[in-house]
C-alpha cells in the first residue's frame, strides 16, 4: 500500500477540522474551516507551517466535519476538545517559557 493515496486505497477521505477559541469573546470554540481528501491535506500542511499543532482523532475530526463553517461546537463535544485545547495550552505555555517570554503561566497561549 505504500506509495498510494487514500483514495486508491479504499480508506476512507481525510478529514481535517480547524477551530478557533477566544474564550474572553465566546462561550466555545467555533469552526473555522472544514475539508476531506486533498482539502484536508492542504488544511494539515497550512496549520504545519504556521507551526500550528495538529492533532489527529478520525472520529472527533468526523464529528466535527458535520458543523457548518462559522458554528461553535456543541455540549455534546466540549469534553473531548477541551482536553486537546488543554494540551495545546500547555505545549504552547512550555513553549514559550522556552523561549524565555515574559508569561510563565501554564496555559498561555502563543499569538
Amino acid at each position: 500500500m505504500e506509495g498510494k493515496g487514500w483514495w486508491e486505497q479504499g480508506l476512507p477521505a481525510k478529514i481535517a477540522v480547524a477551530l478557533r477559541y477566544e474564550p474572553e469573546e465566546e462561550h466555545a470554540p467555533r469552526v473555522v474551516v472544514s475539508g476531506r481528501g486533498h482539502l484536508a491535506q492542504r488544511i494539515i500542511e497550512l496549520a504545519r507551517e504556521e507551526g500550528v499543532y495538529v492533532h489527529e482523532d478520525p472520529v472527533l475530526a468526523a464529528a466535527l466535519a458535520e458543523l457548518r463553517i462559522g458554528e461553535l461546537i456543541p455540549p455534546e463535544l466540549y469534553q473531548a476538545v477541551a482536553e486537546v485545547l488543554a494540551f495545546v495550552y500547555r505545549i504552547n505555555g512550555k513553549l514559550k517559557l522556552e523561549g524565555g517570554g515574559d508569561d510563565k503561566s501554564e496555559g498561555a497561549r502563543q499569538d
